[in-house]
């Protein structure tokens, strides 16, 4: 952890406020940052000013244990490229003060800042586990605030308090009242260890494989919700191990809620610099999200890129580090000689294999793709390990074969493989949307060991929001008022809907604060067409043209980023990606039927809407909103259009119904929030 100055709160009041301020500009231009802009250095010097005086009026009230606090200006959280003005330790408790000069009220989204600083202390600090902390936002030309917020609200983070130029100093007082709650008065911060503790936030799936191209590990990038990735992490490592030593073929089943790091536990396996020195360099991750595939690869090649390599060199590079699952087997099938050198094979959304009637239809063949994969990994004459990344309720595509297929395959091979599965595979969890890997007890020739640690159970994706898969799963049932039971709380992750898109836009945009680590965009279903009445193009047509990858890497300002929300990312772009602001677009296949019972599914074809009758379909339907519905990881609204009266196609009633479902299920309107 950086921070461009830190001194204990006494010697800061000593210090020359021309001191800091230089130390503040060359701790900043070391962290990377080019220049700095005269603003910035008189708002430093502003800031400090007003700090200094706060503090010594504190300090003049001997206010208690005042000789302990210590003081840090421009406190680096690292890699979110964010740095509250001023962070103040204060004895047992941390707070946490960003200033607005020039602002004459207290701007909803200065208050969204402050306070994400203070939660991502408390989620992602080490030090600052257990700590109450207290986000104080200072608008310092805004009049004084006269109603009291509360300081407790029982999740170790004070609500934003409201201070301006001349409140501070007791708005700080405030925060150190003796009634509010204390960790030990016995165990004060020490800011030093305070200084050096680590800050570990999760990884999105480009940041850690980013990391790991670079033969970094990513084991110590977890937090407190995520102790679950590691463990399971070595329990594939040791089931690797013990069929290399036993020359035997495993096929591990790995599943988990929506977020929970599946992906992530997939790429690590295969690449951790640590598991490679003992297994050997003998594994390969296999993907059929050809979105996916291409938008690590980009990801990557522009890492390489800035490093100083030339473009097609690390292009060819890059092509083995995540590699799509249709051209390996493509390949083998071409080659029936070939034997893989590959020892481990991991398939990342393993449900999402393509059945026999896929396989016929694509590739002429009579199996199914998850067969086909065991033929291949038997080739190997010693030993094999097929590691299945399970998401259940995602498969979203024809012929997406889900769980049962692999049961098929492995009964096929007549106990040539020994099958490691969570408990969700066998017993049909929720995880996995009640699928099982095999419908009935299977013979005795198969080889199962049921393994806790193959279920990850907890979501790294939103952390804050625990419930959102369950929410999501009976918000789908359709059951508005079971749904409101898991409904996240909301400041811990915001959840709203609104019929206006450009309102939904603003709430995007201010949330993201033009922060480039804090990525937003919209998501709409595939099958709906009618967004382009409202200004939205998804057609097939259109998307197989546009640029996904420049969607999910490029920079705020560039107009091809998810920042503009212009272009909708469907559930073929988004699946197994995320976005920290995710706005959603609700369309017409998916809507509740008149008399409130349940779902009407529909398709668009031509001109016209169509009636889905079909069981698979209608899974199909709701597994999109199931893969839209999780993609965020801080927060999300939902946009329901208001049709029209004179277009058939978008019947306003419809949407209506959609509306009050998600109103039944705790979901606010937006107009009744602050933008």
């Amino acid at each position: 952890m950086i921070a461009g100055y830190h001194a204990s709160a006494s010697e800061f009041l000593k210090d020359d406020g021309d001191r800091i301020v230089g130390l503040l500009t060359r701790g900043v231009a070391d962290a990377g940052i080019a220049s700095q802009y005269s603003r910035q250095i008189t708002v430093w010097k502003d800031q400090i000013i007003l700090l200094k005086e706060s503090l010594r009026r504190l300090s003049e009230e001997r206010v208690e244990t005042f000789a302990n606090w210590h003081v840090a200006l421009e406190y680096e959280l690292p890699r979110r490229q964010k740095r509250p003005d001023a962070i103040v330790l204060a004895n047992d408790r941390i707070v946490v003060v960003e200033f607005k000069f020039g602002m004459n009220q207290y701007e909803a989204a200065a208050k969204w800042q402050v306070d994400d600083y203070a939660l991502n202390l408390r989620d992602f600090h080490a030090a600052s586990h257990g700590r109450y902390i207290v986000p104080i936002l200072c608008a310092v030309d805004a009049p004084a605030h006269t109603s009291a917020v509360p300081m407790s609200n029982g999740s170790m983070v004070a609500p934003a308090q409201l201070a301006n130029g001349n409140t501070l100093w007791t708005v700080l007082q405030k925060a150190c009242e003796d009634d509010l709650p204390h960790a030990a008065l016995a165990h004060p911060i020490d800011p030093a260890t305070w200084l050096a503790s680590p800050y570990r936030p999760t990884l999105t799936i480009i940041e850690a494989a980013e990391r790991l191209y670079g033969n970094h590990s990513v084991r110590e990038i977890s937090h407190n919700y995520a102790e679950n990735l590691d463990k399971t992490t070595d329990m594939l490592a040791e089931v690797i191990l013990d069929a290399k030593q036993h020359q035997k073929r495993v096929i591990c089943f790995v599943t988990g809620v929506p977020g929970a790091g599946k992906t992530l536990t997939g790429l690590n396996v295969v690449h951790d610099p640590a598991i490679r020195s003992k297994q050997g360099p003998s594994g390969i991750f296999l993907s059929g999200n050809g979105p996916l595939v291409k938008i690590v690869r980009e990801a990557l090649v522009i890492n390489q890129q800035r490093a100083g390599r030339r473009r097609k060199e690390a292009e060819h590079e890059v092509s083995t580090f995540i590699q799509n699952v249709h051209q390996f087997l493509r390949y083998h099938r071409e080659n029936p000689t070939s034997i893989p050198h590959e020892h481990v094979v991991v398939f990342d959304e393993a449900q999402r294999a393509w059945n026999r009637e896929q396989m016929r239809r694509k590739q002429g063949v009579d199996h199914s793709e998850s067969a086909e994969l065991l033929e291949v990994m038997e080739r190997p004459p010693d030993w094999a390990v097929i590691i299945a990344l399970v998401g259940g309720g995602q498969e979203i595509f024809l012929g997406e074969a889900g769980l049962e297929a692999w049961g098929n395959a492995v009964l096929e091979t007549r106990g040539r493989w020994t099958v490691v599965a969570s408990p969700e595979v066998v017993q049909g969890g929720e995880s996995v949307a009640g699928h099982r890997l095999f419908e009935s007890i299977p013979p005795g020739d198969v080889d199962i060991h049921h393994e806790v640690l193959a279920h990850l159970s907890v979501s790294v994706r939103s952390h804050r929001a625990q419930q959102i898969t369950q929410w999501v799963n009976e918000l789908l049932e359709p059951d508005g008022e079971k749904a409101r039971a898991y409904f996240p709380e909301a400041r811990e992750f915001p959840l709203a809907m609104t019929r206006d898109l450009t309102m939904a836009r603003r709430w995007l945009w201010a949330r993201t604060g033009g922060d480039p680590s804090n990525r937003c965009g919209l998501v709409a279903t595939s099958e709906d067409q009618r967004f382009r009445a409202d200004g939205l193009e998804n057609s097939t047509g259109f998307r197989s043209t546009f640029s996904f990858e420049n969607w999910f890497l490029a920079a705020p300002g560039d107009v091809r980023s998810s920042f503009m929300l212009e272009v909708p990312a469907t559930e073929f772009e988004c699946q197994g990606l995320e976005l920290d602001w995710v706005g959603i677009c609700w369309g017409g296949d998916l809507t509740p039927n008149a008399n409130g019972e349940g779902w009407d599914y529909r398709k668009f074809r031509g001109s016209g809407w169509q009636n889905c009758r079909s069981e698979i379909e209608q899974a199909y339907i709701r597994n999109r909103y199931r893969v839209l519905l999780t993609r965020a990881r801080a927060g999300m609204v939902i946009w329901i259009p208001s049709g029209s009266l004179t277009d058939p196609t978008r019947d306003p009633g419809r949407f209506e119904r959609v509306s009050e479902l998600l109103k039944s299920a705790g979901v606010p309107d937006l107009a009744a929030m602050e933008i």
